[in-house]
């Protein structure tokens, strides 16, 4: 891990509805009682180039190849890093980001069925080799998810039983890969449990 003085770079990933959002926020009132300097950012949507893919992304109403989806990601990826994410970690900050490379693995790899090892080396080539220093992934139960969400759902919520199911199983097949990046968390419990043992790995990490 980076020490503080570079900042940290730390993501969150999960299916829709893993409760990771509310984490982040917990997490960012939590180091900010430490005197960490926080940023707070997601993907898709962290710069104003994100907000308009975000857009196309998650509510647009026609149809979205599977190809271009997983290009618009990776443009949103490019620009973030570049703009938000290296910038804040080489001024010491410590950058929480909902979402980022694994996102592309799980979605667009495992939930599309694309071709993992190209989006690899496209998620490099976005990135400029910057990979998070931290990554937690927040597992939860189909059924607990889809109820978390509720009746208001975006373009990937609205994805079927079978796709979920896949996603889920890729984050799962990608943390069994980088075990040193990348740390599980039940998120079947509740809030604050949840949050204790995500104390604990970010203790261990600050």
């Amino acid at each position: 891990m980076k020490n503080n003085k570079k900042g940290l770079f730390i993501s969150f990933e999960g299916i829709d509805g893993c409760g990771k959002t509310t984490q982040i926020e917990l997490l960012k009132k939590y180091l900010i009682e430490k005197n960490y300097e926080i940023i707070v950012t997601l993907e898709p949507g962290g710069c104003d180039i994100g907000k308009k893919l975000r857009e196309i992304l998650l509510f647009n109403k026609g149809f979205v190849s599977d190809v271009a989806e997983m290009f618009l990601y990776l443009a949103d990826r490019a620009q973030h890093i570049e703009e938000i994410v290296e910038k804040n970690v080489n001024e010491g900050r410590i950058v929480l980001c909902d979402r980022c490379i694994d996102s592309t693995v799980a979605y667009q790899g495992y939930g599309r069925k694309g071709n993992i090892e190209q989006i690899n080396i496209l998620n490099d080539i976005a990135t400029k080799g910057i990979k998070p220093d931290l990554t937690i992934i927040f597992d939860v139960d189909l059924e607990t998810a889809q109820e978390r969400v509720g009746n208001t759902k975006d373009r990937m919520e609205k994805e079927g039983f079978e796709f979920h199911k896949r996603v889920k199983e890729g984050y799962l097949e990608i943390a069994k890969k980088y075990p040193d990046r990348i740390k599980v968390i039940n998120s079947n419990q509740k809030i604050d449990k949840v949050f204790s043992d995500l104390k604990e790995i970010i203790d261990k990490v600050i």
